[in-house]
Formats: C-alpha cells, structure tokens, sequence
C-alpha cells in the first residue's frame, strides 16, 4: 500500500495545477467574453483547491500514521 503523505504531496501538486488551469481559462474567457469558458475555469479552480484540501489531509494522516508505528 502506497504512503498516505506521497498521495498527499501528488494530489496537492495536482490541485495546484488544476486550478492554476482554470484561472487561465477563466481570465482567457473574460478577454472573450465566453462565459462558458469562465464558468469551466471556476470549476476547475474549485476542483483543484478540493485536490489539495485532499493531500493536505492526506499528508496530515500520513504523519499521524507514522507517530503511531
């Protein structure tokens, strides 16, 4: 089984990339008024902050795991 604190650095990795995506796709939506552009960049934003709230935790249960061994 894979450490919880390796999936916790991936994901917070993922999500900081995914919703560095969605700004730029929401600023490139505002530069062309396509709100449905903007809307999928905000989406991808919340995606993405959700992603790294995940590793975070991840990370934090990963530590306490290994206090307890």
């Amino acid at each position: 089984m894979s450490d919880l604190k390796d999936e916790g650095t991936r994901d917070r990795v993922e999500g900081s990339v995914t919703e560095a995506k969605g700004r730029v796709r929401s600023a490139a939506g505002e530069l062309t008024n396509d709100t449905s552009q903007q809307l999928k960049g905000k989406g991808e934003q919340i995606k993405g902050k959700a992603q790294q709230a995940l590793g975070e935790v991840e990370q934090k249960l990963g530590r306490d795991r290994n206090r307890d061994d």
